[in-house]
């Protein structure tokens, strides 16, 4: 909400200055005190109407604030989502919550299948869990989810050679994400695999957030930790190309997929990247800011 806020407060300006500009206008032009006053009252009704049309996302979401999110949204978390399974009872009311003003803005659209409470509220689920600790993140590039069955390949067909489970990115895919249905269910469905398609795309777009996917969480990661971040990326790469990590192959792709492989890791087994990788899981542990509040202590 402090992005909205922002904006609001900037809709309150343009407004007023609206106002003022024509007033000054019409006091300019005005032949008489008559018409002055009929172009002053004109004036109001614009500069009105130009608030209501800037604000109109602002006021939305706080009409939201006061709709509960739907009971199911907490059985289904409460059911697949390990993460919200540790949070406290406060928290899982602001995760809740939070998955509603995530998907509040955010067209969901299946292709060649039928998008149910389930998807919407694990696609949310995997965009609040690796901001669960920043309150006021907003995911400013993304405007559009497109789910498909399964697998799909580049040009986003059902089958083919190259398929991927999830694609976010520049150009066509601007502002969008595309999921794999199957994918984003089986990745809360299998703790143990440190894979879940659903947080993996939704950290590339943090990545993005600075306008580049290099695995460099500038959004979240203070200054101090990018050296030794990026220096550990380097380490950890040489360590999986040996064989000497836990850490999905994969992420040797690029610094980028590395972020986000890593990501995975840390959200379904943090207590093995812990014991495995303590120097990926301290740095990780200040990047998604764990430190603040446990989600995993049950487990840990």
């Amino acid at each position: 909400m402090k992005v909205r806020q922002i904006d609001h407060i900037l809709s309150i300006i343009i407004s007023l200055g609206a106002f003022a500009s024509f007033s000054v206008i019409f006091w300019d032009i005005s032949a008489n005190t008559s018409v002055f006053y009929i172009c002053m009252a004109t004036n109001v009704l614009i500069s009105l109407n130009l608030y209501r049309q800037l604000s109109k996302d602002y006021r939305s979401l706080r009409a939201l604030q006061k709709i509960p999110p739907p009971a199911e949204w907490n059985h289904i978390l409460a059911k697949t989502v390990r993460f919200y399974q540790d949070l406290n009872a406060s928290d899982k009311e602001i995760f809740l919550k939070r998955c509603q003003f995530f998907l509040h803005p955010i067209s969901i659209i299946g292709v060649k299948t039928e998008i149910d409470e389930q998807t919407r509220v694990l696609i949310a689920a995997s965009a609040i869990i690796p901001v669960f600790h920043f309150p006021h993140f907003e995911y400013t590039n993304l405007k559009e989810v497109l789910v498909y069955p399964s697998a799909f390949n580049v040009q986003f067909k059902k089958a083919g050679k190259k398929t991927a489970a999830g694609m976010v990115g520049k150009g066509l895919l601007a502002n969008k994400m595309i999921l794999s249905q199957k994918a984003l269910f089986s990745g809360f469905s299998n703790d143990e695999d440190k894979i879940n398609v659903g947080i993996h795309e939704f950290v590339h777009l943090i990545d993005g957030m600075d306008g580049q996917f290099d695995g460099v969480p500038n959004v979240l990661m203070k200054k101090s930790y990018v050296l030794p971040w990026i220096d550990r990326i380097y380490k950890e790469i040489q360590k999986i190309k040996q064989k000497q990590s836990k850490i999905n192959p994969y992420a040797t792709k690029n610094k980028a997929e590395f972020f986000a492989v890593a990501s995975e890791f840390f959200f379904e087994q943090p207590t093995v990247m812990k014991r495995k990788h303590p120097e990926l899981y301290h740095l990780m542990e200040h990047t998604f800011k764990r430190s603040r509040s446990n989600p995993f202590s049950s487990k840990s």
